[in-house]
């Protein structure tokens, strides 16, 4: 059962979203530990959703003006964070071209944002409550406290396995990507975050129109 749920966090991280896009262009071009610390930084922000499910919070965050104000914050940071992808493309190629390194963002810079992107990323939230909080459910009414919070940390290891394979995978990979390629690179992931910020911007007004009739 251990293995199951561990396969089950890994499962929860494998979809395409904020966080791999972010993972991936800060192993591109930091390395493995910039990667790492993105991966990190979610892991964190994942512990804090755990955290409020696994104490019966969830529900102060599923209120319509909680979801409004966290998809304006998600809205906000994935949108700073795609323009500064895209105009940090710049700097790689300029600086690749000249032959020194291009400019590597600092450990704490990724772990941050990597938090950030977790933390304020509504589908994120749901996602959690939605298969963690019925998985959770199920088991306190089966097994007890001590059997979830096993049962968690599996979860837990799983998406850690996760994160250090992406980080390992990238590391490994970005000696063959050349500077132009990582600057497209770059610029897709920056976009690609922009598009996550544009739909969460979306939700926020509809969200907003909700309340507003309510």
């Amino acid at each position: 059962m251990w293995f199951s749920y561990m396969l089950l966090g890994i499962s929860l991280s494998a979809p395409v979203g904020p966080v791999n896009v972010a993972q991936i262009k800060a192993g591109l071009r930091g390395g493995f530990w910039n990667a790492w610390f993105v991966g990190i930084g979610a892991m964190c922000a994942d512990v804090v959703f755990m955290l409020l499910i696994y104490f019966g919070a969830a529900a102060y965050v599923t209120t319509p003006l909680a979801k409004l104000i966290i998809w304006i914050l998600g809205c906000g940071v994935l949108l700073k964070l795609g323009y500064d992808s895209i105009r940090d493309a710049r700097t790689v190629i300029d600086k690749g071209d000249s032959g020194g390194p291009a400019r590597k963002e600092s450990i704490g810079s990724s772990f941050l944002s990597g938090f950030l992107i977790a933390i304020a990323n509504p589908m994120n939230i749901v996602f959690w409550i939605g298969i963690y909080g019925s998985v959770m459910t199920k088991t306190l009414e089966s097994s007890g406290n001590g059997q979830a919070l096993w049962l968690s940390c599996a979860i837990f290891a799983g998406v850690c396995l996760w994160d250090f394979t992406v980080s390992l995978l990238v590391h490994l990979s970005r000696r063959a990507v050349s500077p132009r390629l990582m600057k497209w690179i770059s610029i897709v992931a920056g976009w690609s975050l922009i598009g996550f910020g544009v739909y969460f911007g979306y939700s926020a007004i509809q969200q907003t129109i909700l309340l507003l009739r309510g």
